[in-house]
């Protein structure tokens, strides 16, 4: 089961967003472009706006407690804006065919806080109808409004006819009848009490009815007139580029952290460590990390790394310990360049190192890395030993520049599988441990080959080369249960960027750089400094002619090993 990896930092937000930054861009312009085909289709839609002033009548009251204070309850007359006898008046105004309901729907009414004044906002599809639309609503509130106000006007002076008739009537039958009472009788005292008080309750009727006959009615007016917009007010474009742009980050975001978390490569040391749950002894860069076919110098960036990773792992053996095995969790170069380096930095220190190539090469290109590196011959090798084909002393060579490294190359044999489970290889490291003091084993990757893990079975320590890039964390999992399963302790990992292959100038540099067969040996009596070759020296070959027959070109590369010349190898032939 999978262990759960732990809690990320910032940083590792930051690598992600750097490692998929084109998802996120392209989700981002998808978003973008969104937002413009949405701004596109939308419809247009205009706004008008119409300032109304209310001021009170005689009917209007207040809610207690209401939110606006003062006479008029402006929450009462903006739910009044829209209703449907405001909404037919401004449909008669407007000559307007669609229904009031419909028109209504247009309307919206905003109070401004601590004010009179109703905001009559109508919306339409071009800026003429959203003018006439606001200024029609206005106007119809106001007439409705004034209509409202002297119907119920009317009403009160209507009431106060009504109780003026009866009481004017029975004046004049008390005036009659007080005419033909006795003068000092007490009918006369009787009547004369109730033409009093006749009199003033008329006298009161009549002074409201002539105040209400006089009022002037004014329901509110129009403090600023809608005017015809010069933008329409959806679609908003700022507003859905911004929303498209926010969108598609956020959907950019989540994938590229859903590729992040699904993808099995290996991109950071990080992932390494969190992923793959193995220590990171080293990590080079692109500047510190060597070319295909280069050691790194010891004072350099990148041989500064190797010194630390050289003390690391002395630190970590224990005492007897003297094999080191480095191998890979993908196929490539990385292997190479950790074990050479590594051999490299062990031999600095004066101990006696040798570095075996145990790799295999997958193809005639790959063929012989450790020898140009170094600068010794390809051939013969490892394979050629385990072969039978020459003697521990043949294939043991001492590099030039580094006196106390010797190197044992892959060799040159084609039927050497199997070969790294035999007794002879056994045999051939139990006499390296007597002569040398580290013996650092460059084997094949752990995905690509089981001879790691056999090689493993006969060190004391492994180091795994991880190659960002192209190194998949199942494969890194499986590496270390490989190392685990027998019983080699696994020191940690050495990081590398993704590497690139040789870089050749010449066609000769093309070519391969061993033929894969049998070859003349050396004689053994030869010293080991004969047998050295300078670094990057591309033996001479020479094309045979193409074959005839089914019409196909096919050129042989003869490679010269022998050190003779183009010209002496022909003479031979003949």
């Amino acid at each position: 089961m999978e262990a759960p990896r732990p809690s990320a930092d910032l940083s590792h937000y930051l690598g992600v967003f750097r490692r998929h930054w084109w998802v996120v861009l392209a989700m981002t312009l998808a978003g973008l472009a969104v937002g413009a085909g949405v701004t596109r289709i939308m419809p247009k839609v205009y706004e008008s706006s119409t300032s109304v002033l209310v001021t009170p009548v005689e009917l209007d009251t207040n809610a207690a407690g209401g939110r606006t204070k003062g006479t008029i309850n402006l929450d009462t007359e903006a739910q009044l804006v829209p209703s449907g006898a405001v909404a037919a008046k401004a449909a008669a105004l407007l000559r307007s065919p669609v229904p009031p309901t419909e028109l209504a729907r247009d309307v919206s009414v905003e109070v401004p806080p601590n004010t009179t004044v109703l905001v009559i906002r109508f919306e339409a599809d071009n800026p003429k109808d959203a003018q006439s639309g606001s200024h029609a609503f206005a106007e119809a509130y106001l007439r409705n409004r004034e209509e409202s106000a002297r119907a119920d006007l009317d009403n009160r002076i209507k009431t106060l006819n009504l109780k003026i008739r009866p009481l004017t009537t029975s004046l004049v039958s008390i005036n009659t009848r007080l005419s033909r009472a006795q003068p000092g009788s007490a009918e006369r005292g009787n009547l004369e009490s109730q033409r009093s008080s006749t009199q003033n309750q008329l006298n009161n009727l009549n002074s409201t009815l002539n105040g209400l006959t006089t009022t002037t009615i004014s329901a509110g007016s129009i403090i600023s007139d809608a005017r015809e917009p010069d933008e329409p007010t959806s679609p908003n474009a700022m507003l859905n580029f911004a929303a498209g742009a926010m969108i598609g980050l956020l959907l950019g975001l989540v994938l590229a952290f859903l590729r992040e978390r699904f993808d099995r490569r290996l991109r950071t040391a990080a992932d390494v460590r969190d992923r793959g749950r193995i220590p990171v002894l080293a990590a080079l860069d692109e500047r510190t990390t060597p070319h295909f076919d280069d050691v790194l110098q010891p004072y350099g960036p990148g041989g500064r790394v190797f010194n630390r990773l050289r003390n690391e792992i002395l630190a970590s053996l224990n005492a007897g310990d003297q094999i080191i095995v480095v191998t890979g969790a993908s196929r490539g170069s990385a292997t190479t360049l950790v074990a050479a380096n590594l051999a490299a930095a062990l031999a600095r220190t004066g101990s006696d190192v040798v570095l075996i190539g145990a790799h295999l090469p997958d193809s005639v290109v790959d063929a012989a890395p450790l020898a140009r590196m170094l600068g010794v011959s390809a051939m013969p090798g490892l394979s050629d030993l385990l072969a039978g084909r020459v003697s521990l002393n043949d294939v043991v060579q001492r590099t030039a520049r580094i006196p106390s490294l010797r190197v044992v190359t892959t060799g040159g044999a084609a039927t050497a599988a199997g070969l790294m489970q035999s007794q002879r290889l056994r045999d051939t490291l139990d006499s390296l441990r007597r002569q040398a003091g580290y013996i650092v084993i460059e084997a094949p990757s752990t995905s690509s080959s089981a001879d790691a893990q056999s090689l493993a079975s006969l060190a004391d320590a492994a180091i795994l080369a991880v190659e960002l890039r192209r190194s998949k964390r199942p494969a890194l999992l499986d590496a270390a249960e490989q190392l685990s399963r027998v019983g080699t302790k696994l020191l940690g990992a050495v990081v590398l960027p993704q590497l690139t292959g040789p870089t050749r100038t010449s066609p000769a540099e093309s070519l391969p750089a061993v033929a894969l067969g049998a070859q003349k040996h050396e004689d053994p009596a030869v010293a080991d400094g004969d047998r050295t070759q300078q670094m990057r020296t591309v033996p001479s070959f020479v094309a045979r002619p193409p074959r005839q027959g089914d019409g196909t070109e096919e050129v042989t590369a003869i490679i010269n090993l022998s050190g003779k010349t183009t010209k002496q190898s022909r003479d031979d032939d003949r």
